[in-house]
């Protein structure tokens, strides 16, 4: 998963305020448009996208801006490259189509997990929905 990790890291460390600010005018759309996600080989990612747009929601909006920028700037990331309409492995082809979005959000969900899963807690959310090991 290193590779996929490097490929996080480097798209986040692109994650301006100015991005996270239009990501965050686009949350009602992105989560409508996860919320159809159709992807039975990986059925936690629509509820880890909803979370992750959760997170960077609440941040934005002051509820959380204790959290570490990086740990936005890396849950912002995934959004956008789940929204992405060209990505590296099409959406339409069976059975992984979503696999790279699958990868994108556990890098984060592992990256992040103590702070995530405090936030969780924090806002009653339960966390072996969202995490990679439910």
């Amino acid at each position: 998963m290193s590779e996929i990790a490097q490929f996080v890291h480097s798209g986040a460390a692109k994650i301006s305020p100015q991005i996270l600010r239009g990501v965050h005018r686009k949350l009602p759309y992105l989560k409508a448009e996860f919320a159809t996600i159709n992807a039975p080989k990986f059925p936690y990612l629509v509820d880890q996208l909803e979370f992750l747009a959760n997170v960077v929601e609440d941040f934005a909006d002051g509820i959380a801006e204790d959290l570490p920028y990086i740990t936005i700037a890396n849950a912002t990331f995934a959004l956008i490259y789940s929204h992405r309409q060209f990505d590296l492995i099409p959406d339409s082809v069976p059975d992984l189509g979503h696999a790279d979005e699958s990868g994108v959000v556990r890098v984060v969900l592992i990256e992040h997990e103590r702070i995530l899963s405090d936030y969780a807690a924090k806002h009653h959310v339960n966390w072996s929905r969202i995490t990679v090991n439910a």
